[in-house]
């Protein structure tokens, strides 16, 4: 919005003009007219920049060769015939000032081009929100002058989005500006603030043109130049001198967009083809969740993500703060409600927001869809083998290189016999209230037992301590009272053993290919020493079609 950029315009007069025509003809007098005139920055966009956006390269057909075509027939009487035919309530009229407006996009036609391919996306989502609000559907081009339809744009003075909002005047309209979110990036909730503000200068105003003008400046700066102008004034181009440098060309440049964008067959600018259609739809996401944890999940490009949910500026959404709504292709909305839990458990420990942060022993408490955890960092040696690299290690202990490169001064490669100091994440989820309350029940059983009765054995107390480790993946383990022996304890037989004694069958997992300890003991909720002392492993080393037993 404060992005500018001369263009030189032509010094000649207006030739004469048919009569039925000159009624569409507004002169701008000789002292009010510069030598230059003033373009939004975003007629002037990179479009090599334009050709990033994620849109444009998988979903429309450009043409390459658009900028060696003639820009075709641009005189005064066949582009006052063309403005005149415009079906739009607000006023098109024809100068010199908007000629040269017009000129300058018929002499950028892969700028048009990327304008359209990517208009095919914006365009209904514009026309939807001024529809809902009564409002002319051609102000749905604004924002191929305020961005060039670039939803990320940001200018200097700090406007961003589509329709290039300051954030007070997007926070005013409800928006939503954060480290997090920023919803003037929002197409749907952007759009409509636009339609509400366009409404509030039009009722102000009373004139289309005067409120496009506030839309740039602002309404005090109009408000001065209508004062400077005098009374009776109430009009743009009766108030074009005093209006600021920038806003003199912004509604030429608006009259141009909205004529380019009809008659751009006519300059040899070859429209925008869509290569497939983009159906999209919209669920609301109550949970935190990640960008990379959807796109690995539902295998879909991260970049597509971006691209229709540019309003998370850190790829991160805070659906545990408050509700948001996440764009996706209509046909991924159902596999994302039937794999939520298998997203929200990716990569879970990565992205989860910590909650109480214990500073002595750097633990961590939390919950996710499986419940509380408590989180504690795990401290290994790794020695190098030979063969071995950064990818290869990171990988085995489920961390990142950066992670190694933390710990270790590593630059690029490591050699075989270095020793690396590796952090990992050890989770422990809390015991579920049912299984706290089983686990409850056999200690107060165990403590009304006479004192004749047989005193629980090691391994009985073994396997108590072990269901507060393991309740994750499997039930607790209930134990029944022993039975009274017949005989002094002092002369009991093995035979009476083995009646007391009812041992349970201990829990196994047979090793499948590509585990590892850590991801073992992750599954059932123990700890990697837990399992080799179960196991009697001296090292972490396992291979496929072993079983282990779980403690």
């Amino acid at each position: 919005m404060k992005f500018a950029r001369k263009i030189l315009l032509p010094a000649f007069a207006l030739a004469a003009l048919q009569a039925s025509a000159a009624s569409s003809v507004l002169s701008v007098s000789d002292s009010s007219l510069e030598s230059t005139l003033i373009m939004p920055r975003s007629v002037e966009t990179d479009t090599k920049a334009m050709l990033e956006e994620w849109y444009l390269k998988n979903y429309a057909a450009l043409d390459y060769e658009a900028d060696k075509k003639s820009a075709g027939d641009l005189s005064d009487a066949v582009i006052i015939e063309r403005l005149s035919k415009l079906p739009t309530v607000i006023e098109m009229p024809f100068n010199n000032v908007v000629k040269g407006a017009i000129r300058h996009y018929a002499n950028r036609p892969q700028l048009v081009e990327n304008l359209l391919g990517l208009s095919l996306y914006y365009m209904p989502i514009f026309e939807e929100a001024l529809e809902r609000h009564k409002m002319p559907l051609e102000l749905k081009y604004l924002p191929v002058i305020e961005s060039a339809l670039i939803p990320t744009a940001v200018s200097r003075a700090g406007a961003g989005g589509l329709w290039q909002f300051m954030p007070p005047t997007a926070t005013g309209l409800g928006l939503e500006i954060n480290s997090l979110v920023d919803q003037r990036r929002d197409p749907y909730l952007a759009s409509d603030a636009a339609a509400r503000y366009l409404k509030q200068l039009h009722h102000t105003y009373g004139d289309w043109s005067l409120a496009i003008a506030a839309y740039n400046c602002g309404p005090g700066n109009v408000n001065k130049a209508l004062r400077r102008a005098g009374e009776g004034k109430h009009d743009f181009w009766e108030i074009y001198p005093f209006l600021p440098t920038e806003t003199r060309g912004y509604v030429p440049a608006f009259i141009a967009a909205n004529y380019i964008m009809t008659y751009h067959k006519c300059h040899n600018i070859s429209p925008a083809l869509a290569k497939r259609p983009l159906i999209t739809d919209t669920i609301h996401i109550t949970k935190r969740v990640h960008f990379d944890q959807i796109s690995q999940v539902m295998d879909i490009p991260v970049e597509e993500i971006r691209a229709l949910n540019p309003q998370f500026r850190t790829d991160l959404i805070p659906g545990d703060i408050k509700p948001y709504s996440l764009v996706l292709p209509s046909l991924q909305v159902y596999a994302y409600i039937a794999n939520e839990d298998s997203i929200l458990n990716h990569n879970a420990t990565r992205y989860a927001r910590r909650g109480v942060v214990e500073p002595s022993s750097g633990a961590s408490v939390g919950r996710d869809a499986r419940g509380e955890y408590y989180d504690e960092q795990v401290t290994k040696w790794h020695t190098v083998r030979k063969g071995e690299t950064l990818t290869k290690i990171a990988n085995k202990y489920g961390i990142t290189i950066a992670d190694i490169r933390k710990y270790n001064r590593v630059k690029k490669s490591v050699k075989a016999g270095q020793k690396l100091k590796i952090v990992t994440t050890q989770r422990t989820y809390k015991p579920k209230a049912e299984e706290t309350k089983a686990i409850a029940e056999n200690t107060t059983q165990s403590q009304e037992t006479p004192a004749t009765q047989a005193p629980a054995t090691d391994s009985t107390a073994t396997q108590v301590a072990a269901a507060f480790t393991s309740h994750a993946t499997s039930d607790t383990v209930k134990e029944e009272p022993a039975k009274a022996p017949e005989q002094p304890v002092a002369k009991k037989t093995s035979t009476s053993k083995k009646k007391n004694t009812k041992a349970s069958k201990p829990r196994t997992h047979k090793i499948a290919r590509g585990e590892s300890l850590s991801k073992i003991a992750k599954r059932y909720g123990v700890t990697v020493n837990q399992l080799k002392r179960a196991n009697n492993l001296k090292s972490d080393a396992i291979r496929a079609g072993q079983n282990l037993i779980i403690p």
